[in-house]
């Protein structure tokens, strides 16, 4: 008797071989009852019926012996490939590979090839056998992959624990399959940078999608069904081919940011300025033409780019958006000339102070059609109104508030570079335009770290600003250093890993390679011995670098590297109780304006634990770090005033890139935040 798996497959195969060479009168019913021994009666069933066919039934001399062993295997194919064993697969692909000139059969040929594609997944078999979370597929293997099975492996389809899907820069890729809607966990869903010609309606199944990237492929046109994702946060599809977005985008109620660049799309939907929550628009390379007035209902709008579109006039209401930044018209022809240098000029604030000056029937942003010249001198005259307007109520303002109001106050003062001519400045590499180009950094003054608990409670906000505002450090990562130990200039570059050296906090001395195979080593570690689905801790960063050729790092004058975002900071510059004077940096793959609001939304949270920590009188030392000696207080900080001292960053031939905090940043909605300049 055969009770070997192996066995058996060898077995079967030397009788299907010997089929026309031997005489097998009688002998089936013994191989019937005592041989084969399958686990799947169905299968068994069928193998024993096509064994005892083949067996019995007489050979004609025309016939070939590759016919004969091919109309055995024919039957054999349809059973073992509705099986769900992978073993049962195994059998059959040994017979086949078994008989001389298989090949010539197309049948047996793209059985073969399907199987053997669908066997050679890895990197879906460990997903699922690990019950992971996340999943990327992307480059020359996996795009070869999809070439021979004619797409994705349907078993991908299976993974329902999946939050995290991404498959990039495969060409083969043409469509994605309707039976995406199995995957009802999915938060993220990135296929961008194939050759994607439609996303099926089913997407609308995925009612956890927060993020969207279908960038970069041949789409014409948008599945209406998208607007069923009330989740949606972010929608990137920049750089296709479509004319339009579908009606009721306004469903997705939480849309904050939405890409469309690089398309032929003419207008918005109506309903787009309905999305309370939309914070950045980017449509810049399209034909649009129009710009609606109730583009002032975007409310927490922050950055518009209609950069290289077809518009002629842009609406006063613009000025309405309080929370507007960053926008960007250039490469359109405004009728009104005056507009149109501005916005060719960049001058973000004085283009919204010249809408709202002469976008109140007085002067030439609300009749811009008109173009006559008096008009021009309307718009001076009310923007002087406007001005003096505005000076009587900040004194009026000021007038007005009571003492109460004033202890409450969250006080940050801003030192100019003027001011202080040994001031910082950060040199960016050119090389790092295409791994992490964007950087603003500052130095803060008057944090006390001292009493109690203040640092840990430091270091728990800045956690919370990874995992919400930085999205788990996928759009910005925040880094501080102690200035007291660093040494400038700074230069913010891009290295080889190898060559890329730091001493990781908590860690000895390594290069890149080696921190990362390092870190990538304990996740593995993790989610075995922890039986967790998701890793903790830099771990769960490591995917951010996936495939650089080169590292961002942040290096001193002496080329030590004191940070390597989005991973870790470094031991000889990290943050102490004793630490009076901080370096923050805040870096981006995505954009500028990212970053600010970050750094924005970083030093009004340290404002707000300066002023908990003044009020609460916590005892110094209290963290266990005995060696903390008594606070002098000899900085005048007592008051829990911060004061940020601006910084600069230039491109290697000391041209200015930004310098943070400049007039138009700190302008956040915390009331009681007085920013003095």
């Amino acid at each position: 008797m055969i009770d070997c798996e192996c066995d058996i497959v060898e077995y079967l195969v030397v009788k299907v071989v010997a089929v026309d060479m031997v005489s097998v009168k009688g002998y089936p019913e013994v191989l019937v009852g005592q041989q084969l021994q399958l686990t799947d009666p169905t299968l068994t069933c069928q193998l024993q019926s096509d064994l005892l066919r083949v067996w019995t039934e007489p050979v004609e001399e025309t016939m070939s012996s590759l016919h004969v062993r091919c109309a055995f295997l024919y039957p054999l194919l349809v059973a073992c490939f509705t099986a769900s064993s992978i073993w049962h697969i195994n059998v059959l692909k040994s017979l086949c590979s078994s008989i001389s000139g298989w090949h010539d059969f197309a049948f047996f040929r793209v059985w073969y090839s399907i199987m053997d594609v669908q066997e050679n997944w890895p990197e879906i078999e460990k997903a699922a056998k690990e019950k992971r979370r996340e999943l990327v597929l992307q480059g020359a293997v996996i795009d070869e992959k999809i070439s021979s099975n004619g797409g994705l492996c349907s078993t991908i389809y299976s993974l329902k624990l999946l939050n995290y899907l991404e498959v990039i820069q495969c060409p083969s890729l043409t469509e994605i399959h309707g039976d995406i809607k199995n995957l009802t966990t999915l938060t993220s869903l990135i296929v961008c940078r194939n050759k994607l010609s439609s996303i099926p309606k089913t997407i609308g199944h995925l009612k956890s999608l927060k993020v969207l990237d279908i960038s970069v492929n041949n789409l014409n046109a948008l599945p209406d069904e998208i607007t069923q994702l009330s989740e949606l946060n972010t929608l990137n599809v920049s750089c296709n081919n479509i004319e339009s977005l579908p009606d009721g985008l306004c469903h997705c109620t939480k849309l904050s940011i939405i890409n469309i660049s690089k398309n032929g799309i003419t207008r918005f939907p109506d309903d787009f300025y309905r999305l309370d929550l939309l914070s950045t628009v980017i449509a810049s390379e399209n034909y649009i033409e129009d710009l609606s007035g109730n583009v002032h209902m975007l409310s927490a709008l922050k950055v518009l780019d209609l950069s290289n579109n077809k518009l002629s006039d842009i609406p006063y209401e613009l000025s309405d958006c309080s929370k507007l930044k960053e926008i960007n018209f250039k490469g359109n022809k405004l009728k009104d000339k005056r507009l149109e240098k501005m916005v060719n000029g960049c001058q973000t604030k004085s283009i919204l102070d010249y809408l709202r000056a002469g976008g109140r029937g007085k002067g030439k942003g609300s009749k811009q059609a008109d173009g006559d010249g008096d008009k021009a001198d309307g718009g001076r005259n009310a923007e002087k109104t406007q001005t003096k307007k505005q000076r009587k109520q900040k004194k009026k303002n000021e007038e007005d508030e009571d003492e109460v109001d004033k202890l409450n106050r969250l006080v940050v003062k801003v030192l100019h570079i003027s001011d202080n001519p040994g001031a910082f400045t950060v040199k960016v590499a050119n090389e790092l335009k295409d791994v992490r180009p964007y950087l603003v950094c500052c130095v803060v003054r008057g944090m006390n770290f001292r009493s109690g608990n203040a640092l840990k409670r430091f270091l728990a906000a800045q956690t919370k600003l990874h995992d919400d505002l930085c999205g788990k450090r996928t759009t910005a990562t925040i880094a501080t250093h102690d200035m007291q130990l660093l040494k400038g200039p700074l230069m913010y570059d891009a290295r080889l890993p190898p060559i890329l050296k730091i001493v990781p906090l908590g860690r000895k001395e390594m290069t890149a390679v080696e921190l990362m195979r390092q870190l990538q080593l304990e996740a593995e570690d993790q989610r075995k011995q922890r039986k967790r689905q998701n890793v903790s801790g830099l771990h769960k960063y490591l995917q951010l670098l996936d495939r650089k050729e080169l590292y961002p790092c942040l290096v001193d004058a002496e080329d030590h590297v004191i940070s390597f975002p989005p991973i870790t900071n470094s031991e000889r510059t990290k943050i102490r109780k004793t630490t009076k004077e901080l370096f923050l940096e805040v870096t981006s793959s995505t954009s500028l304006q990212i970053c600010k609001d970050v750094m924005d939304a970083l030093i009004v949270k340290m404002a707000e634990l300066n002023k908990f920590t003044l009020e609460h009188r916590e005892e110094a030392g209290s963290e266990g770090e005995s060696d903390v000696p008594p606070d002098p207080a000899s900085d005048g900080t007592t008051s829990g005033e911060l004061i940020i001292q601006q910084v600069r960053t230039v491109d290697p031939d000391g041209n200015l890139k930004v310098v943070y905090p400049s007039k138009t940043d700190l302008s956040t909605d915390v009331g009681n935040l007085n920013v003095i300049w």
